[in-house]
């Protein structure tokens, strides 16, 4: 973060100082107290197991100047209102103070799936060209964005921020703390519909991105998604499109996908795309991904065209989504063990979208000469459409030949009914109450030359199962709110 002395954090947060207005704060931003370094602000938020207060003259030992609290400490604070307002608003303080002061630029990047794998790939697209500050992990809500913009400094060029919503308005209160120049929705899925309440909420909720724009910015929309295309009527400005039909602006084209998994396609950039008419767009070149899947196809071209439209040539575009690989872990990440096991461990998140597209990598990774093996458990927050989404995987799992079906936990129960009632039974579909439980199946069942495929919300846990097979093997390669 910038160096700010407490007065100033006080004044940008609309606090009152309760310490040496010339105390300086230059060290990270941290809400755990682990991560102090010396000149840390700390920011204390209350919490409904763990409260920060209780931590805060401990950050003070550990080297923090100053303590952002929601009430009087024996130790440096600025005391607020709401803690976590007060982080947004010194957030905005500290960008807004940033883009007066150079040639920063921002990226949002939002949609139902995708945002994590998208935000690492426009890092690896944006590095080369000047310092850049991507999130770690799913930074994507109300304490993470702001936490992520407050790493920048006067050195950054790119800030790159996902941006989760779990309701409409979220985003419009992250694109008030940071407006992107570039907004980027990949896809309006069905993630979470228990809490937006429909497919038409989710939509409305993540336009927020698009009409959150800085002035003069640009919207990067999935052509192949027609509620994200239709975000164009409410851009502010200039939108920018990407996808495998042949009206969008960066498209994907001649299509491959090989036995490891990984796609390959050639990139075509409409001339003008980039926002200069100058560059010589218009021709194509193949990128082959290193990440395991065709769904990251939708993810790659949405990386290219933010980083297009930020200025990185295409030759540069092209050479580096080939090189790029997956930094987040368990998403589709790729073990192979010792033993003869591949082990897909997809398990950070699902929802009916990224359910199905794990499946099909699955199924093309196995092919007809291996053993295919799906370890689902419950996909989360979809709300009254739960049980009939869990069927309908169930059901998708026997249409692609998957010979082993493991479904993990009662909430998961109806990717089992489904199944069953798709036409497989005994032996080819197994019900285990816990992970504990699919563990001791595995053990036993898991034969040379399987590939398996581990996949659930966060919540479930069955993330545990992941790392236990996978800590079996050696050499992972591969590779999120909504």
């Amino acid at each position: 973060m910038i160096e700010l002395t407490a007065a100033q954090v006080a004044a940008a947060t609309g606090g009152r100082l309760s310490a040496d207005p010339e105390v300086r704060v230059g060290g990270p931003v941290v809400v755990d107290s682990r991560r102090v370094a010396p000149g840390s602000l700390f920011v204390a938020l209350p919490g409904e197991n763990v409260d920060g207060h209780d931590y805060a003259a401990g950050a003070v030992e550990a080297g923090a100047t100053l303590v952002l609290a929601a009430r009087e400490l024996d130790v440096p604070c600025v005391v607020v209102d709401d803690v976590q307002a007060a982080l947004g608003e010194l957030a905005r303080h500290v960008l807004a103070t940033l883009r007066e002061r150079g040639d920063l630029r921002v990226v949002g990047v939002t949609g139902s799936v995708g945002k994590t794998t998208t935000k690492d790939l426009l890092g690896q697209l944006l590095r080369p060209e000047g310092p850049t500050v991507v999130p770690r992990g799913s930074f994507n809500n109300e304490i993470g964005l702001p936490l992520t913009v407050l790493e920048a400094d006067e050195s950054t060029r790119f800030l790159v921020l996902e941006m989760g919503a779990s309701g409409v308005g979220h985003l419009t209160y992250l694109t008030r703390i940071a407006p992107p120049d570039v907004s980027v929705v990949l896809v309006v899925g069905s993630a979470h519909l228990g809490e937006f309440g429909g497919i038409e909420a989710v939509a409305r909720a993540k336009s927020e991105i698009v009409t959150g724009l800085a002035p003069g910015g640009v919207a990067v929309l999935n052509a192949d998604d027609l509620r994200v295309a239709a975000m164009a009527d409410v851009a502010p400005g200039e939108v920018v499109t990407f996808g495998t039909i042949p009206a969008a602006d960066v498209r994907a084209e001649d299509l491959g996908i090989d036995r490891t998994g990984r796609a390959s396609f050639a990139l075509r950039v409409r001339p003008g795309a980039s926002g200069d008419a100058t560059r010589s767009e218009g021709t194509s070149a193949r990128v082959t991904l290193g990440l395991v899947g065709e769904h990251h196809v939708t993810h790659a071209l949405a990386a290219a065209t933010a980083a297009l439209r930020l200025g990185v040539a295409l030759p540069d575009v092209v050479a580096r989504l080939s090189d790029a690989r997956a930094l987040s872990p368990h998403r589709m990440q790729v073990t192979e063990r010792p033993d003869g096991i591949t082990v897909i461990d997809d398990s950070y998140n699902a929802n009916p979208d990224s359910m199905r597209a794990a499946l099909k990598a699955l199924a093309v990774m196995a092919g007809r000469d291996r053993r295919s093996v799906a370890v689902l458990g419950e996909m989360l927050e979809l709300g009254e459409d739960s049980r009939v989404a869990h069927d309908d995987i169930g059901r998708l799992v026997v249409r692609l030949n998957v010979k082993l079906l493991v479904v993990v936990g009662e909430g998961a129960g109806g990717i089992h009914d489904g199944a069953t009632q798709e036409g497989s039974w005994g032996d080819e579909t197994r019900f285990v109450p816990d992970v504990e439980a699919a563990s001791a199946l595995l053990r036993d069942e898991l034969q040379e030359g399987d590939v398996v495929l581990v996949k659930a919300s966060n919540g479930s846990g069955l993330w545990r199962l992941g790392d236990e097979l996978a800590a079996a093997g050696a050499g992972a390669a591969g590779g999120e709110r909504a």
